[in-house]
């Protein structure tokens, strides 16, 4: 999957190319969607069922409700929109941030180790973290969050790793 349009934090040369491109699976968004929606639907709720006996507390509370439901919602979408992972042939990314922006990159040529974790439910909806080791370093430097198809996702970059070294000797 390619960019459509290249995004201004997203630098990359004319001999590069983009082997995956994703953004965290949507089971990122947790449970504040559904608590969010909840809230909006009691809002509305509270609202239709008040409006007749003219506008009251009960009315001002389901208004507030539909508020706080629709920010949290839209919160949490805007997370999960914002956070990018990017796989080329011969680089890694991870950008994420709603106000501020932090885009993580390193060379492959710099990957010593990856690791691939799956929790019970992330291999039930499928999805996992998969980690990035550098060289010089034994704390982990790179993580992609909650990758939908994880395997698949670990599987590329491990040709992109084995292509790079190939290149190298």
């Amino acid at each position: 999957m390619a960019f459509s349009t290249t995004p201004d934090w997203f630098h990359i040369s004319d001999d590069d190319d983009v082997v995956w491109e994703s953004r965290p699976h949507p089971i990122t968004m947790g449970m504040g969607l559904p608590a969010g929606v909840g809230l909006v639907l009691l809002g509305l709720v509270l609202v239709g069922w008040t409006v007749t006996d003219g506008a009251g507390l009960l009315t001002i509370v389901g208004v507030l409700l539909a508020v706080a439901g629709a920010a949290l919602v839209l919160a949490r979408y805007l997370v999960w929109t914002n956070t990018r992972y990017v796989i080329t042939t011969t680089e890694l990314y991870k950008k994420h941030g709603v106000v501020s922006r932090d885009v993580t990159q390193f060379r492959l040529d710099r990957v010593q180790n990856t690791s691939l974790s799956q929790t019970v439910p992330g291999r039930a909806l499928g999805y996992g973290d998969l980690t990035v080791y550098t060289a010089g370093s034994g704390e982990p430097e790179l993580t992609f969050e909650r990758v939908p198809s994880p395997e698949r996702v670990s599987s590329l970059l491990s040709n992109q790793l084995g292509e790079v070294s190939s290149a190298e000797t």
